[in-house]
């Protein structure tokens, strides 16, 4: 059910509510101390409200929005009390950073659990990233950890912010299909030897190609920062550690790439077992 995250229901203040999103936008010290995010675009907010993600506020510009299911929507939350924005065009606009203004976004609590908290078991597929360079990159392999039915998302230390906005718009939604967690290297292992978890990490120097290894499920999958590669950590908690094959002279893959062609490779292997 949806729920406000800061005091009072009905219309918010519009000014306080765009200087809000706009510091959202800028800045993750903001969105980490108060918890929050900015989701903007039809996906991302009837994703976000059919997955349950406790709602800040809603923004939204009659004129600008125009898809029905979405209008009704908003109407239903405002009956059910949940705080929104009504905007102008061009106020929407000014916090926009689509081509194309939906007309609505919804400002959003962050929903991060604990690690302890979570039974593997219960998905296929899950993935452990300690830094991911792009933001972009990992908006994309939520999309495919979606496509793919996997559970989530491991955060390992403080680096990844999963609520950059240069993760949620490429997500496309599928970030409120994901269960996120952000743990250091010991609590992962940890999780990992009391589940019984299969682990594979892919390195260049792997000693297997992906394709010929056998992901038993659940699977953790392992993936390493684009220009580091894994770490000795991560190296360490590996049962596997497989490559990527490549033609002469290429040493690397988009992260995005590499981690979506792994994580098919655990859906089929998967099945055919």
């Amino acid at each position: 059910m949806a729920s406000d995250a800061r005091s009072g229901q009905g219309p918010r203040d519009i000014e306080s509510t765009l200087e809000l999103i706009q510091r959202l936008h800028s800045d993750r010290r903001v969105r980490d101390t108060r918890g929050l995010f900015f989701g903007e675009g039809i996906r991302n907010f009837t994703s976000a409200v059919e997955h349950g993600y406790p709602i800040d506020t809603i923004v939204y510009s009659e004129r600008l929005l125009i898809a029905p299911v979405a209008r009704a929507l908003v109407r239903r939350l405002k009956r059910e009390g949940v705080p929104y924005a009504q905007l102008s065009p061009e106020q929407f606009r000014a916090v926009s950073h689509t081509e194309r203004a939906s007309g609505v976004g919804v400002i959003l609590r962050q929903r991060i659990r604990r690690l302890a908290d979570i039974i593997p078991a219960e998905n296929p597929c899950w993935v452990a990233v300690e830094q991911v360079r792009s933001p972009g990159n990992f908006g994309s392999l939520m999309r495919t950890s979606a496509a793919v039915g996997g559970g989530g998302f491991i955060l390992l230390g403080r680096s990844t912010d999963p609520y950059d906005p240069a993760v949620v718009r490429p997500s496309m939604g599928a970030l409120f299909r994901q269960t996120l967690a952000r743990a250091s290297i010991a609590e992962l292992n940890a999780w990992v030897a009391r589940h019984h978890l299969s682990v594979v990490a892919a390195s260049p120097d792997g000693a297997t190609d992906f394709h010929r290894a056998h992901f038993a499920r659940p699977v953790l999958l392992m993936l390493g920062e684009e220009r580091r590669g894994l770490t000795h950590e991560q190296r360490v908690i590996a049962h596997q550690i497989v490559r990527i094959p490549m033609a002469e002279g290429v040493d690397s893959l988009n992260l995005a790439v590499a981690g979506s062609l792994l994580m098919y490779e655990a859906l089929r292997s998967g099945d055919r077992s």
